[in-house]
C-alpha cells in the first residue's frame, strides 16, 4: 500500500527561509555579520577577525553583502585612504538569528569539550 502524500503545513508556501538563506548562506557571509555586529570595521581588521579567510574571497563576499544590502562601505579620507563596513539596517536585522546560531555553536562547543573529557 502506497504512503498518502502530506500536505505541507508550513505557514508560508513561498519559503522565506530561501531568501533569508540566499542573502547568508555564502562562506564567510555569517562570520562577516558576526564580527561588524561591534561596529564599522576596515577590511584589514576583518581580515585579522576572519583569519582563515583569504583577501579574494573576503573581498568577494563583502561586494556580495554590499550589493545585497546587508553592508555599507565608506571610503574614510585618511592619508592613505581607508575603506570601512559597516551593517545596514537590514545587517542589523540579521543579527538575532546571527547571534542565536553563535548560541547554539557555543552550546556545541562545550558540549564536545565535556565529551573529550
Amino acid at each position: 500500500m502506497a504512503l498518502k502524500r502530506r500536505r505541507n503545513a508550513a505557514p508560508n508556501p513561498q519559503c522565506p527561509l530561501a531568501a533569508c538563506m540566499a542573502l547568508i548562506g555564502g562562506a564567510w557571509t555569517p562570520n562577516a555579520i558576526w564580527y561588524l555586529s561591534g561596529g564599522p570595521r576596515r577590511f584589514s581588521e576583518l581580515k585579522t577577525d576572519m583569519a582563515p579567510v583569504s583577501a579574494k574571497m573576503l573581498t568577494q563576499r563583502l561586494r556580495e553583502m554590499e550589493e545585497n544590502g546587508i553592508v555599507s562601505r565608506r571610503v574614510v579620507p585618511t592619508s592613505p585612504p581607508s575603506v570601512e563596513y559597516e551593517l545596514t539596517p537590514l545587517g542589523a536585522e540579521l543579527l538575532p538569528a546571527i547571534r542565536a546560531i553563535a548560541d547554539v555553536g557555543m552550546r556545541l562547543k562545550a558540549r564536545s569539550a565535556a565529551n573529550a573529557a
